[in-house]
């Protein structure tokens, strides 16, 4: 899938998808931290206005309620199942279950598919005023997205996500196994840990020096969890005061100065340029430890965002998580990042890309001679494997736009 939007101005990154017979289009926000697929119902009692018209189940020929049953929680009045969300920001999504056929645009290569998802009839705080449709829910649980097409066999038990830069959003998104590319960075993800996606990060360093931290402090509650659908990167106390403390100190030919929004204390360098391209020549370089030593170097526009007020200026895009002491990461860190959630060999991979043209070199760069084994079947390509096309996509792999 083509992903849309990005993250200074819209907070997010969206894919489309397209529900009923006949389809009706929607936008989605892609997150990995949510179960459930939804999209406003034309019978919702209080949803705002988005980018698309509400989805309509009587205009569609083949939607069905989800009866209610034993494995859901029943609105008996309307003997069908529903469903509740709520989220750190406040917001909260409510509405009932129904199934549908789901498309994903004339260039899949997977054809519509019937899948569960929910129907809203509240939704409040963000979600109401943000002008994307709804959530498209990457996360495990029987309600995901890709849980069903898993359980129904099209895709291979994996996806990915690549994020576009800073000045640029957009980027790609595929279902389906991949076979990672040379150089790509792995992470062991419990899939037991919590009901997120979990990476082992054991330190942070900031111009290769190492945080004085414990291991432990990124393990926490849920542990270092990546998230879509988060726009930042949220640190625990400690973590945060030490990353914040080795940038400024990086930083002193800068002058430091208040962030674009006066109710936010964000710390912001001025005189930088407005080149983003050369940011790394002056910012320090933040590279993420993993469990058995894996290093992933970041660049600076996965921990900056432009100051969208004073020109030349850069604010740190990370935080401290409140009281909270799990490690989120958001969207922002992966910018330029090929991310893969390579769920049924409980792990995660990073490889540094340009995402914003991701997907015409995944179909420009042609296929190999002869297919590489799917990556169902082997959890890791071999270093002396040959690897005509690191773009190639494996048999089972889906891809959208």
């Amino acid at each position: 899938m083509a992903l849309h939007d990005d993250l200074l101005l819209n907070g997010y990154y969206t894919t489309r998808l397209w529900i009923g017979s006949p389809p009706q289009k929607f936008a989605l926000i892609v997150d990995t931290g949510s179960t459930v697929t939804y999209v406003p119902c034309s019978t919702c009692e209080q949803c705002g206005k988005h980018q698309d018209p509400w989805f309509d189940p009587d205009s569609s020929t083949t939607y069905e309620p989800v009866k209610c049953n034993t494995d859901c929680t029943c609105d008996k009045d309307k003997k069908q199942c529903i469903y509740e969300r709520q989220y750190a920001e406040l917001s909260s999504s409510s509405g009932v279950l129904g199934e549908d056929i789901v498309s994903f645009g004339k260039q899949s290569e997977l054809s519509p598919q019937r899948a569960t998802f929910g129907c809203e009839t509240v939704e409040t705080g963000d979600l109401y005023s943000q002008h994307a449709d709804g959530i498209m829910g990457l996360g495990r649980g029987d309600l995901s997205i890709v849980d069903q097409l898993v359980d129904r066999g099209v895709i291979s038990d994996s996806f990915s996500l690549c994020y576009g830069g800073m000045d640029i959003g957009g980027g790609a998104m595929v279902l389906g196994g991949i076979s990672p590319p040379s150089g790509m960075v792995f992470a062991y993800s419990d899939p037991v840990r919590s009901p997120y996606y979990n990476i082992e990060l054991k330190e942070l360093r900031v111009a290769g020096k190492r945080l004085p931290l414990n291991p432990s402090v990124f393990d926490g509650k849920h542990g270092t969890v990546l998230d879509s659908g988060t726009t930042y990167a949220y640190l625990p106390e400690a973590a945060f005061l030490a990353f914040k403390d080795a940038i400024s100190k990086e930083l002193r030919s800068f002058k430091q100065i208040k962030g674009p929004d006066p109710s936010y204390k964000d710390i912001c360098f001025s005189g930088v340029g407005r080149d983003g391209s050369r940011l790394s020549e002056k910012f320090p370089s933040v590279d993420f430890v993993f469990g058995e030593g894996h290093k992933l170097s970041l660049s600076p526009e996965n921990y900056l965002f432009r100051h969208s007020k004073v020109r030349g200026a850069y604010c740190l895009g990370v935080f401290q998580n409140g009281k909270d002491p799990t490690t989120l990461l958001g969207g922002i860190t992966v910018r330029n990042m090929f991310v893969m959630y390579d769920r049924e060999h409980a792990k995660i991979g990073f490889w540094k890309t340009n995402c914003s043209d991701l997907w015409a070199r995944l179909h420009d760069s042609g296929g190999p001679a002869s297919s590489p084994a799917d990556s169902r079947s082997s959890p890791d390509v071999s270093p002396t494997a040959p690897m005509i096309n690191p773009y190639y996509i494996a048999p089972g792999t889906i891809i959208f736009i």
